[in-house]
């Protein structure tokens, strides 16, 4: 489990297709720390530690996640954000995140605010998923507060820290992002849709 805030920025130094899989092998500050069979998110996408060397580490993407995700638009020389999971007697800062991507979302508005900045994304409603004003929404594993909620859309409003420590600074309109939806509104949509 995860909070979605970031510890550090990866930055991707090598894509490697085996097969179907996808391997990332992503250079940070805390790739030493690592351990192998660690999980750690990569712009929320939860995947598995499976190589170290130096200050990298290498993690896999299968089918099932290049599916579900924008994993499979990333490219070398990009950043990502990264966050191990919640040690059992850490702060709980963000929201639950369970870096498990629910949908990708697109970028339809970037403004910039003198100050701040609100990105507005685009997502497929027909899926059921859902956002409230003042609820939680994790972008590309960043635990964000929605400004604005419409049936397939939704605004966030970004302060300067989290704009120059996090990938969003590289986010334009076009920009495909993981979206994980808050998980107490996923279990009460699923509750009164029995209904």
């Amino acid at each position: 489990m995860f909070t979605g805030i970031i510890e550090s920025l990866g930055v991707i130094e090598k894509i490697v297709e085996e097969r179907g899989n996808l391997h990332f092998t992503v250079r940070s500050s805390i790739s030493h720390e690592l351990k192998i069979d660690q999980s750690l998110s990569h712009n929320g996408i939860c995947l598995t530690v499976i190589a170290l060397d130096d200050d990298t580490h290498t993690v896999t993407a299968i089918q099932e996640t290049i599916r579900k995700t924008s994993i499979s638009e990333w490219k070398e020389r990009m950043h990502v954000n990264l966050e191990r999971a919640m040690p059992a007697h850490g702060r709980f800062d963000g929201h639950i995140v369970q870096g498990h991507v629910d949908q990708v979302a697109t970028c339809i508005k970037r403004k910039d605010e003198n100050g701040s900045w609100l990105f507005t994304f685009q997502y497929d409603a027909s899926l059921g998923n859902v956002t409230v004003e003042k609820g939680s929404i994790c972008v590309n594993g960043i635990s964000l507060t929605v400004v604005d909620s419409q049936n397939d859309s939704f605004s966030v409003a970004i302060i300067p820290y989290t704009f120059e420590h996090t990938s969003l600074k590289e986010c334009v309109v076009g920009s495909k992002v993981n979206i994980e939806f808050d998980i107490l509104g996923k279990y009460a949509a699923k509750l009164l849709g029995r209904k």
